[in-house]
Order: C-alpha cells, then structure tokens, then sequence
C-alpha cells in the first residue's frame, strides 16, 4: 500500500461516501447533458432517478459480483460505518447502501484508480 492509500484509509468511509456523492451527480449530470437536449429544470429531474438512495442501492447490487476483494471490503466499511444521519426519504438500508456506493466511487477517486473508476461509472447507466 503506497502512502496515499495509506493516508486515504485512514479516513472516515462517510468522508469517502462525501466525496463520491459529488463525484457521482457530476458523472450523471455530464451523462445527461452529453447525451440529451434536455432543459436545465428536467436534467435536475431525470438526474435523481440516477443519484437518489434507491437506485444507488440497486446499482451496488448489480455491480457487487464484478467488484475485487478489496473493492467489496471498502463497500463493507462504508456500508456499516455508524452514520448519525437519518435519511429523509430513503429507506434505511437503502440509505446504507447509497452509502456504501458512494463511498467506493469517493475511495476510487481519491485513491486516483481512474480506470476503474471509469469501468464502474460506466455500468451504473
């Protein structure tokens, strides 16, 4: 492990879910503006149906076979870090879940492991 690994694991999992939440509305967002004509007020719109708790528990349970070891152990943590925070319209362990997806992207991003990154972005479309 080198030593930005080494430092990033040190983190809280909720710091690496912070980070991944903005890394993940920003892939959506350019997807959507890439690849649509559609008005700011319907962009937001249709960007929810992407970045909302549910359908980021979902994406997780379709990409959990096609994650390494240590991608399922970094998704393990941030799924059971104790999180204060009581969604408002998610179910609890959606919530979780959304969690535990954003902290991956978060730790793939802040770990700089762009390909991978990539591949997983790419499959939640």
């Amino acid at each position: 492990m080198d030593e930005l690994e080494k430092r990033i694991n040190e983190l809280s999992p909720l710091t690496w879910a912070y980070v991944g939440d903005a890394v993940y509305e920003l892939y959506i967002r350019e997807n959507l503006v890439n690849n649509s004509k559609l008005k700011p007020n319907k962009l937001h719109i249709e960007s929810i149906k992407y970045v909302k708790a549910s359908a980021q528990a979902e994406i997780l349970k379709k990409l959990e076979e096609d994650l390494t070891e240590e991608e399922m152990s970094i998704v393990k943590r941030a799924r059971n870090t104790k999180n204060h925070h009581l969604p408002k319209n998610a179910d609890v362990n959606d919530y979780m879940h959304s969690t535990a997806f954003e902290g991956l992207i978060g730790y793939l991003y802040m770990t700089k492991q762009e390909k991978r990154l990539k591949e997983i972005l790419k499959k939640c479309i």
